[in-house]
């Protein structure tokens, strides 16, 4: 069984990158507050954009942008139904893809 590295399973640089920039956006854009809160500035469609970008040019920097707007939503949400609830694995939206340990439980399956 494999040790947990966190260091491996989170990016301290990221959450700095994108920390960086909220920093710089409030000077050339004014405060989150002022353009989430009010709605003049529309967070999901934003970051739908980063992502169309970054899938464009595989610029990364588009990724901390997208996950800036996504923070700007959850802290200013727009959604008319927004809400936290933390929820089970039966709930989750799931992934797109199949994880390491899904695969591991096939594999033992198909041994047994």
């Amino acid at each position: 069984m494999e040790s947990l590295d966190m260091s491996k399973e989170y990016s301290e640089e990221f959450d700095k990158l994108r920390k960086n920039r909220v920093e710089m956006s409030f000077y050339k854009y004014g405060t989150a507050r002022k353009n989430f809160a009010t709605g003049n500035v529309q967070a999901i469609p934003t970051m739908e954009l980063c992502v169309k970008k970054y899938q464009e040019t595989g610029n990364r920097e588009f990724l901390l942008d997208a996950s800036n707007y996504l923070m700007f939503e959850y802290m200013f949400p727009q959604h008319p139904k927004a809400h936290f609830r933390a929820t089970s694995s039966e709930e989750s939206a799931g992934i797109v893809g199949i994880s390491v340990n899904e695969m591991e439980k096939f594999r033992e399956e198909l041994i047994c």
